[in-house]
């Protein structure tokens, strides 16, 4: 996918520019969390306070809201420390389903969902994270993702750790 020059986009366009290639180039990450849906969901979906609490450092550096904040319409720029060096990209976030799958699709291609399924009556949750790029990328993006997978995947199993932690100590 060639870069599109973000900020001209609307929200919506961006998100549905890239969520509208198939893609099958993807990755999960899933935990059992003993909090509610609706706990679970609100720490993720906070992006002034609580889901900056739960990414692991490193490799993330920064998150920093420059719209919105909460759910949907949120544009944050995130930034990461990927071998050595400072990777910066924007996103943006949609709920296709409030409460229970949250997007961030962002401008590097890269679109990561979070979905939260009840479990156990609803006392705790189920949740998953999928990254994915679109089928049709370049095959460089698609090197690049592979290496991705190896390292986010460590990355998204301490950040639900951390979720799991941050959304206990709300109950």
């Amino acid at each position: 996918m060639k870069k599109c020059g973000w900020k001209n986009y609307g929200l919506k366009e961006l998100h549905s520019t890239i969520k509208n290639k198939m893609a099958k180039q993807k990755f999960s990450v899933s935990k059992l969390i003993n909090s509610p849906p609706g706990v679970v969901y609100s720490i993720i979906a906070d992006y002034h306070n609580a889901h900056p609490k739960i990414l692991p450092k490193p490799p993330f550096v920064s998150l920093v809201v420059e719209k919105g904040g909460v759910g949907a319409g949120t544009v944050a720029l995130v930034q990461m420390k990927v071998m050595g060096k400072i990777q910066t990209f924007h996103t943006v976030v949609s709920e296709p389903d409030p409460g229970r799958v949250l997007v961030e699709t962002n401008d590097t291609g890269y679109i990561t969902t979070f979905t939260f399924d009840p479990h156990n009556d609803g006392k705790n949750s189920f949740v998953t994270f999928t990254t994915e790029i679109p089928d049709d990328s370049s095959l460089i993006k698609k090197l690049e993702f592979r290496l991705s997978r190896i390292l986010l995947f460590p990355v998204y199993e301490r950040e639900l750790e951390n979720l799991a932690v941050e959304a206990s100590k709300r109950m």
